[in-house]
């Protein structure tokens, strides 16, 4: 099965563009900071997740995503179309499973290479103040249009990078009450 890698794009700027929001040349900043923050977690974390307690990792030689770039690429497109994890794994020759695993893995990764390069999301008003140089109550004149087009949902503080849907009211599938005489007694019959 052929799959998407970045060499497939690196020659076609408008199309890298279009899959990632980057130029090549901010990708080409972005990649030292995140292949050294991709190390540094996988000396501490295996790729399902558990602590890493034997081995060293290293690139095992059928892996879906074998370089820094690839690695960072299938994270931006990611980020970018929201695809399906289906999708997003067929697009790179894995499965569902392995792209999730990838993904869960790069997302961590990349928030901590963009802290590197200070160039995290602000999670506060103070902080965004700080960055833009500017006091809090200019910085909350920018923000205060914002916060009224915003949808009612909250998104979670600890997954900053994918969008969030909100929460579903109650069913009003009506509900089969199973204690009931009638239920009870069609459970006991037997039918021939």
């Amino acid at each position: 099965m052929a799959h998407l890698q970045f060499t497939d794009v690196q020659d076609r700027p408008t199309e890298f563009l279009d899959l990632t929001s980057l130029t090549l040349d901010e990708f080409q900043q972005l990649v030292p900071p995140f292949e050294a923050a991709f190390q540094a977690h996988m000396a501490a974390w295996r790729l399902d997740g558990k602590p890493r307690t034997a081995r060293r990792f290293t690139v095992y030689e059928n892996c879906p995503l074998p370089t820094p770039e690839d690695r960072l690429f299938f994270l931006l497109t990611y980020l970018k179309t929201y695809s399906l994890q289906v999708v997003q794994g067929r697009l790179f020759g894995m499965g569902q499973s392995k792209a999730n695993q990838w993904i869960h893995v790069l997302l961590p990764v990349l928030l901590a290479a963009l802290r590197t390069l200070g160039d995290a999301p602000a999670r506060s008003l103070a902080a965004l103040a700080q960055r833009l140089g500017v006091s809090e109550a200019d910085a909350a004149t920018v923000v205060a249009p914002l916060a009224e087009e915003a949808a009612p949902w909250v998104a979670a503080p600890d997954s900053p990078l994918l969008p969030m849907t909100g929460r579903n009211g109650a069913s009003s599938a009506p509900k089969m009450l199973l204690n009931r005489k009638k239920v009870i007694v069609a459970r006991k019959e037997t039918t021939r």
